[in-house]
């Protein structure tokens, strides 16, 4: 799924603020994209926020119902670098092909993570008959010691999952509370989805060397007697080592974090880099249909092309 973001203004501070002896929580508000012909709320990059830990970008997609002659998602072929592409589903099918020939149908309770390295293409659509959509989907960014990997596609129908309270947890990547999910990472990372059966609340053991940051996907989240509204990111920061949430019942919320990158990353259209020439080089080759990029003959429809570059070569 793609985007169209600079590199202005972005916010760099890694600690929230201690008043009275307690962590303050940034708000950042969501704007809204249109992906695929689906509408989705996007926290992530912002001006008031670029990075948590390696994480660079956070779509809430719907949840959304098709009706009439809607097709439902339709994401043409379109090229990433220097990242990985991270789709939790929540409800729906969505079937993924890449230039590397991989197909693969993602199901609820299910991650896709493709890995872009130096190159890579694919496309996004709605199995034929599906009505419903919600998914969260993300990018982490590769280090710039493996900007340039090989690219690859990994999918995960299992991943661990427990009860604690009234909340259903499910650990997306990383380590948490004893668990440990095998998805692909490239920096220290963690990705948590809260299920709340029923209305409860929880404690949630936290790294201090680890920035986090919480999105309610569905009803109200309450930090610390603070409420968020759905698709308000709440930034925590780092240095802490724990945060206690009350989640009302049917309420979903994801956790992300991650060790700061410690890196500067620039995000154009569907490219991440470390450099401007990086990115210049890229969508240059895109546009001159180079093999960097392979092709997908298996989807019926047109290239996605990105707008004029920002930067002189």
């Amino acid at each position: 799924m793609s985007n169209l973001v600079n590199d202005a203004d972005p916010s760099s501070s890694l600690d929230c603020p201690i008043v009275d002896g307690k962590h303050q929580v940034q708000h950042v508000a969501p704007r809204t994209a249109d992906v695929g012909g689906i509408p989705v709320n996007r926290v992530l990059p912002s001006r008031h926020r670029r990075l948590i830990g390696a994480w660079c970008f956070l779509d809430h997609a719907g949840p959304a119902v098709f009706k009439g002659d809607s097709r439902g998602l339709r994401v043409g072929p379109h090229p990433h670098i220097g990242l990985q592409t991270f789709t939790w589903m929540i409800a729906g099918e969505v079937l993924h092909r890449d230039s590397l020939g991989n197909e693969q149908v993602i199901r609820p309770g299910q991650v896709n993570l493709m890995t872009a390295g130096r190159g890579i293409s694919h496309t996004e659509e709605s199995v034929p008959g599906e009505t419903h959509l919600h998914a969260a989907q993300l990018w982490i960014a590769l280090p710039e010691a493996q900007r340039r990997t090989d690219p690859r596609f990994d999918h995960y129908p299992q991943l661990p999952h427990w009860r604690d309270g009234a909340l259903e947890l499910t650990l997306l990547i990383g380590e948490f509370a004893g668990h440990r999910a095998a998805t692909l990472a490239f920096s220290p990372l963690v990705g948590l989805d809260l299920l709340a059966t029923s209305a409860g609340s929880l404690t949630l053991p936290l790294r201090e060397d680890f920035e986090y940051g919480l999105l309610p996907l569905d009803g109200e989240l309450i930090i610390e007697g603070e409420r968020f509204v759905a698709n308000e990111l709440a930034y925590l920061g780092r240095g802490r080592s724990q945060v206690a949430l009350e989640l009302p019942e049917g309420g979903r919320a994801i956790l992300v974090g991650g060790e700061p990158l410690g890196e500067e990353i620039l995000i154009w259209w569907n490219f991440v880099g470390h450099s401007k020439a990086e990115i210049i080089e890229a969508q240059n080759d895109w546009e001159a249909s180079s093999e960097r990029f392979g092709s997908i003959p298996q989807f019926q429809g047109e290239r996605l092309m990105p707008p004029p570059l920002p930067w002189r070569a």
